[in-house]
């Protein structure tokens, strides 16, 4: 069985993962490629009990790392394709995004340890898109805490940046979103031709 290609995302709220991952989820139907996406953790997190947003925890937090990995993991076995809608570094920025919300410090030993679940993620991913914050795009609807909503992107965009983890920029633009899709089904083309 040959591995699948891994597309992670990351991004806060709102700035489009999921449409974008839809699209490309689409994308690669319309070509006939069997695909899967994972997602929405932090809702089946809060079905739980447990807390999200800027009440993340640590406990929260590994279990969006864990229940995702094993999401993943369970999705490769039939698919070629594995869509990550927040993929592991994402889990890992909401919650110290929160931790910097409620001015708490964090435990060096809980950012370790954290920190090392999502290392055992990275090297999964064969794409990593990474969506960027427009604060002059409004979100109406959901009652988002924007000052939260703004810690989260740039807790993301350092955590890659300190990593220097490759990783596509998604600008809230056509542009922007349509060279993602493609760097997606570039990427899927690319293994099978050398398949």
């Amino acid at each position: 069985m040959k591995r699948p290609v891994r597309i992670g995302i990351v991004g806060t709220h709102s700035t489009g993962k999921t449409l974008l991952m839809r699209r490309i989820e689409m994308e690669l139907r319309a070509h006939g490629v069997p695909v899967a996406r994972v997602g929405g953790l932090g809702k089946k997190a809060a079905a739980l009990g447990l807390p999200k947003m800027q009440r993340h925890t640590e406990l929260s937090t590994e279990w969006i790392i864990t229940t995702g990995a094993a999401a993943e993991l369970t999705a490769a076995i039939d698919c070629e394709v594995v869509l990550a809608d927040q993929a592991a570094p994402g889990a890992l920025a909401y919650y110290t995004a929160a931790l910097t919300f409620r001015e708490e410090q964090p435990a060096p030993e809980v950012l370790d340890r954290l920190g090392a679940l999502v290392a055992t993620r990275l090297p999964k991913y064969d794409l990593l898109l990474a969506t960027v914050l427009d604060p002059d795009e409004p979100v109406t609807g959901h009652g988002y805490e924007p000052t939260y909503r703004t810690l989260v992107d740039t807790e993301i965009h350092a955590y890659l940046a300190a990593h220097a983890l490759p990783h596509v920029p998604v600008t809230n633009d056509d542009e922007a979103r349509d060279r993602a899709v493609r760097a997606a089904l570039d990427l899927v083309d690319a293994r099978e031709a050398a398949a």
